[in-house]
């Protein structure tokens, strides 16, 4: 059996959908697929620059000659060429959903669990098999299909072959329901909020803008985190931004269907007047919105709990 064989015409209905996702399951995991590239320097310099990381492990020069474990799934990602291995069970899942009309899809959430650094010069491969598919669930969205796969990542071959991280890989494939006469705003996806980022959140209720500060060497982040990707310190402390920023980049959401949302909406990268930059949705003068453009926040009150900061552009 292949992704190659699948016959996706006629009628569908649950039974067939998981007929068709049972032989899915049989297919088990795929052949290695070997990275394009052995591990290297150049690729984590731009990986790390990109992401703002300074971990002197993975440094240029001076560094412990070890790839960033987030880095994973870089080493085996497809290039432009569409084409996807015959034998690929997340390729032929979506396939059936495809053709039994599930065409949306929502990346729902990503585990990964690393075993090892891997080293520059090591080539890594990678395996994948379908995990699990529940449905048909009804959510916000849509009525749809939850779908994961399990990446594995390998050095070596054969009986020396050695798992390095793994990669639990989820996803929505749903049919979009009907747009809702009346935006529900209580049923906005609430962010994340915990001991790292309380502080943001206890300033939106209050109107301020809060950005958290390294207090050992005075480094401004965000977004929040435990500690400061500097100087590593754990002592932390927020100042309160100006407000004011200019639009680094945005774009228009015009699917799939967000809860409490009214399609479309504008988001945008805020590069604030303190040098960081936050993602939210401006909400005022929408059509003036262009790369540049100056911006100011507004705050948003969806309930006691959560009040969200939004920008609209000014000037």
């Amino acid at each position: 059996m292949s992704t190659d064989e699948l016959d996706l015409g006629g009628e569908w209905d649950h039974d067939r959908i998981m007929a068709e996702v049972d032989k899915m399951f049989a297919m088990g995991e795929t052949s290695p697929r070997e990275a394009r590239d052995p591990i290297n320097q150049p690729m984590i310099n731009n990986w790390t620059e990109a992401l703002g990381e300074t971990d002197p492990r993975y440094a240029n020069e001076g560094g412990a000659g070890i790839a960033p474990p987030a880095m994973a799934q870089v080493w085996t990602m497809y290039g432009l060429d569409p084409t996807r291995p015959s034998d690929d069970p997340l390729h032929g899942t979506m396939q059936i959903f495809d053709a039994a009309g599930f065409k949306s899809v929502l990346g729902t959430n990503c585990d990964q669990t690393y075993l090892r650094d891997v080293r520059v010069g090591e080539k890594v491969s990678i395996t994948t098999k379908l995990e699990s598919v529940v449905g048909p669930k009804v959510t916000g969205v849509g009525e749809g299909y939850f779908v994961s796969t399990l990446n594995t990542w390998w050095v070596g071959e054969g009986d020396e072959r050695e798992a390095v991280a793994t990669m639990l890989f989820r996803v929505l494939k749903f049919r979009p329901a009907k747009r809702a006469p009346k935006v529900d705003k209580s049923r906005t996806i609430r962010p994340q909020m915990n001991q790292d980022t309380d502080y943001f959140w206890e300033g939106t209720r209050v109107g301020e803008l809060r950005i958290q500060k390294c207090n050992a060497c005075g480094e401004l982040r965000h977004p929040p985190g435990p500690m400061c990707p500097t100087c590593h310190a754990h002592d932390r402390a927020y100042v309160v931004a100006s407000g004011k920023g200019t639009v680094f980049s945005y774009l228009v959401h015009h699917a799939p269907q967000l809860p409490g949302k009214e399609l479309p909406i504008t988001l945008a990268l805020i590069e604030l007047e303190e040098g960081l930059r936050m993602i939210g949705e401006v909400q005022g003068r929408r059509e003036e919105v262009a790369i540049g453009a100056p911006v100011q926040v507004v705050f948003e009150k969806i309930d006691d709990e959560l009040t969200l900061a939004q920008w609209e552009v000014v000037g």
